[in-house]
């Protein structure tokens, strides 16, 4: 899901300028996080950087500092701008979304609408929704969010109305105030088979199936 959000227009950071200011643990950690949040191994980032395993391991260990174009290639490896690599385009520790500025959609075939109340930024390792149903309307069609990646851990809580929930291939009732976690890599969807709206909050946290 790729919400469309309204964005205060500021001047684009430069990494060249901030470049020495950096720490090399600070970096690494960012690297190893991004990487991992991503579900790629240090082989796989190395294919799609052109820095090698032996480099990226040192680099996420702070033991070696990348220059300014190692660290561009990991960030393209990453599909990231070095900017969004080294956080520059972030204001800080807290980031918030204001009501008017939630992505967003809709199938209007499936009844279902859907807010994501928290922000596409690079990096995070959750996300906020919520999902409203008709009467008869069920999560899960075509052009609704994709199957999430390998581990994801998905916690819904019913506002109000009644959900069902079928996970691979089992079916669980949910009334208001129910909670429900799950793992969210399996085929899974919400349904509405009552004659009253329902409404769900739903938190999607990536790699973080329990062992």
């Amino acid at each position: 899901m790729a919400p469309s959000a309204s964005v205060r227009k500021r001047s684009q950071p430069d990494p060249g300028s901030a470049w020495e200011t950096f720490d090399s643990a600070v970096i690494g950690a960012r690297v190893k996080a991004l990487r991992e949040a991503s579900a790629l191994s240090l082989r796989d980032l190395a294919e799609r950087s052109g820095v090698s395993a032996p480099m990226l391991s040192q680099v996420e260990r702070g033991e070696t500092s990348p220059t300014l174009t190692v660290a561009a290639r990991i960030a393209a490896g990453l599909d990231l701008r070095l900017s969004q690599l080294l956080r520059l385009d972030e204001d800080g520790a807290v980031t918030i979304v204001r009501a008017g500025e939630r992505g967003g959609g809709a199938n209007a075939k499936r009844g279902h609408r859907f807010e994501v109340m928290t922000s596409g930024q690079p990096g995070q390792r959750s996300e906020l929704s919520r999902h409203t149903l008709v009467p008869g309307g069920a999560t899960g069609a075509g052009d609704d969010p994709p199957m999430h990646e390998p581990g994801s851990r998905e916690t819904a809580l019913v506002e109000h109305g009644v959900v069902v929930l079928v996970c691979d291939g089992q079916r669980y009732e949910l009334r208001e105030g129910d909670c429900v976690t799950f793992d969210a890599d399996l085929p899974h969807h919400f349904e509405n088979q009552t004659d009253a709206e329902a409404a769900f909050l739903a938190v999607l946290s990536a790699g973080l199936r329990r062992s």
